[in-house]
């Protein structure tokens, strides 16, 4: 059984920490707390650089990563103690949470729950498929939460490809973010979308199912606990009533 849960923040993004921690409080028995960024710079920064340049998705049809040149390993440092410099980088998830593994605080068992979101987008490598996947959650202890993967991870409305295709036919160039999304119509969730936080309960809440139950999430697409894989399907499970589905209302309601 969860007895604590310790939120970090992601100082960078628009998630609010403190606000997930304060929904959390009210749907499950453990202690809920709150701490700055676990991607902070320690003494052991320089350690967690190479990790991070290690964890590097280098090619997204390749399982190996990593790139551990000096030039990436500054660049990694750099991106520590000043995360608005990061970005463009998809990092293994499981290695990821390995290395924040060594640096939580409280190591004494799966009772105390670490989640912290980040500001880095994460992957898992898919052995059916054989390329790797963005993932707005990799869970385990840690359980990392990425904020820029719930923009990038879940698919988009088909008709923003089809607009992205058809501008670059007409142009040779791809398209202005900014002109895609303001074009397209539909529920979906752009990089600083201020729905951000109410979106990332659900993930935060499948952290401590998964620990609890080893079940994080739930098959019905109206749950709060449901994967949704399409950016629709996000705004319907995290931002539409009903919170939960009859089961998980029974227990986090």
């Amino acid at each position: 059984m969860v007895e604590t849960v310790t939120l970090y923040r992601a100082p960078t993004t628009p998630a609010d920490a403190d606000a997930i921690a304060d929904w959390l409080r009210d749907r499950v028995a453990a202690e809920v707390r709150v701490r700055d960024r676990l991607l902070g710079a320690p003494d052991d920064s320089d350690v967690l650089a190479e990790a991070l340049a290690a964890a590097r998705v280098t090619d997204p049809y390749d399982p190996e990563t990593g790139n551990t040149m000096v030039g990436i390993v500054r660049y990694e440092e750099r991106a520590l103690s000043a995360p608005e410099r990061a970005g463009g980088v998809v990092y293994d998830g499981q290695a990821v949470g390995r290395a924040l593994n060594a640096r939580l605080p409280d190591r004494q068992g799966l009772d105390h729950l670490h989640v912290p979101l980040l500001d880095r987008v994460l992957g898992t490598w898919g052995d059916h498929d054989g390329r790797w996947h963005k993932r707005v959650a990799v869970l385990g202890q840690p359980s990392l939460i990425s904020v820029p993967g719930l923009y990038e991870a879940p698919a988009k409305p088909e008709a923003y490809y089809e607009a992205k295709s058809k501008h670059a036919m007409l142009t040779g160039d791809a398209p202005p973010r900014e002109v895609l999304e303001a074009e397209i119509e539909g529920d979906f969730l752009v990089a600083d979308d201020p729905r951000t936080t109410d979106a990332l309960k659900g993930y935060v809440l499948a952290a401590v199912a998964f620990v609890e139950t080893g079940t994080a999430f739930c098959d019905d697409e109206r749950c709060r606990l449901y994967d949704a894989h399409r950016q629709p399907g996000v705004v319907r499970a995290q931002l539409r009533d009903p919170e939960f589905c009859e089961a998980h209302a029974e227990r986090y309601g």
